[in-house]
């Protein structure tokens, strides 16, 4: 009897591998406003290149960091003389724009009009943070910072433009 249990749960053991097989998850449901795609790493390159024109036109140095829809990177730029601190304040209001559906300007006129206390979870309540569309529909973020709240936004939404 004891030589026979080890064989016994080892046939069991083989029995039930298969189901123990990793299946694929379903595709999740797309929430309004979104595409069901991500930005393209050459939509994204496109985006960096119009707002660095736009910065460069007006002498700014600046970060330039595109996200998916979901916040995740695809791509950054920091342009020579553009300060170190940048780089994770373009991320978060990218990040901002693509968490809230809304461009970071929102947050920041919403402070300015005492109807948002300037701390709360999450978002970034300056301007530069803009959603990248496509037919409508949300591809992706972009962030921008470096110069005055009022430059990042310039340069930002020039650059969003060239999305459609």
């Amino acid at each position: 009897m004891k030589k026979i249990l080890p064989l016994i749960a080892a046939g069991l053991c083989l029995v039930g591998a298969p189901a123990l097989a990793q299946t694929a998850a379903p595709a999740p449901a797309a929430h309004p406003g979104y595409s069901g795609r991500v930005i393209s790493l050459a939509e994204a390159k496109s985006v960096v290149a119009a707002a660095e024109a736009e910065a460069r036109k007006n002498g700014w140095s600046m970060v330039i960091t595109v996200v998916e829809s979901n916040g995740a990177v695809v791509l950054t730029e920091k342009m020579d003389g553009a300060q170190y601190g940048s780089i994770d304040v373009a991320l978060k209001k990218a990040q901002t724009a693509a968490n809230f559906r809304r461009p970071t300007s929102y947050f920041q006129d919403a402070v300015k009009s005492g109807t948002l206390n300037a701390i709360f979870t999450g978002a970034m309540a300056l301007e530069g943070g803009e959603l990248l569309l496509v037919d409508g529909k949300i591809v992706g973020a972009l962030g921008v910072s470096g110069g005055s709240a009022p430059q990042d936004g310039v340069v930002a939404r020039a650059a969003a433009a060239t999305l459609k």
